[in-house]
């Protein structure tokens, strides 16, 4: 990682920072708009899945632009940035209201799940992206990089279920019908491998600064 850093230009190092923070930023987004169910395309599926795919993409970019390491590092802080926001929440949630404006009950009525949220969405995020990370990186030192779609699709194809299927059931089960469970976890795989095939022209339209040859090799 520190070679590969060094080697980076401030062009390519800034284009990091950017997929970075556009990768933070999403998960945050999505977790908050899980909180509600909406009917999609005849399914039930909670309206953060409408954005969570986009972190696959940003996080193969990431990958692509600043190595294995810079991807699961990435990971790792975007659990911990949606456990800060849990906890702050909890802490507005338990602070005493300004009764000279109202009870303000609405905000813990909306915001107070949003603890099973984070930590479904932290266990399969780690669970699941850790995995494409890994089938991803495995796709690089078999095939170098060549044929970009392929590791693109292998690594979502596999991660994908795994992430709904965790996701799905300890955000939701025993809050709403066991169908409508099932029925958000196959939206979820269906809106998440059509934003992988979706993703491809951009995957390969940024270029990186280096020919990046097999990590640790650098």
């Amino acid at each position: 990682m520190k070679n590969s850093s060094k080697n980076i230009s401030n062009t390519w190092l800034s284009a990091l920072v950017l997929v970075v923070g556009l990768y933070l930023a999403c998960t945050l987004i999505a977790n908050i708009a899980s909180l509600r169910i909406v009917i999609f395309a005849g399914f039930s599926i909670d309206a953060g899945t409408l954005i969570y795919p986009l972190t696959f993409t940003l996080r193969d970019l990431i990958h692509k632009i600043g190595g294995t390491q810079t991807a699961k590092a990435t990971i790792y802080t975007g659990a911990g940035v949606n456990v800060m926001m849990v906890l702050y929440f909890w802490w507005v949630s338990s602070a005493p209201a300004d009764m000279e404006v109202g009870p303000q009950s609405e905000w813990s009525t909306v915001l107070g799940p949003q603890w099973r949220i984070v930590t479904a969405s932290i266990i399969a995020m780690l669970i699941a992206e850790l995995i494409d990370t890994y089938v991803y990186q495995k796709w690089v030192l078999r095939y170098g990089y060549k044929f970009q779609w392929g590791r693109v699709l292998s690594s979502n194809t596999i991660s994908s279920p795994i992430d709904s299927l965790v996701f799905s059931f300890v955000a939701f089960y025993g809050l709403i019908p066991i169908g409508v469970v099932w029925s958000i976890f196959l939206s979820m795989v269906g809106i998440k491998l059509i934003s992988s095939l979706v993703s491809i022209p951009l995957i390969y339209s940024i270029k990186p600064k280096l020919e990046w040859t097999l990590e640790g090799q650098t």
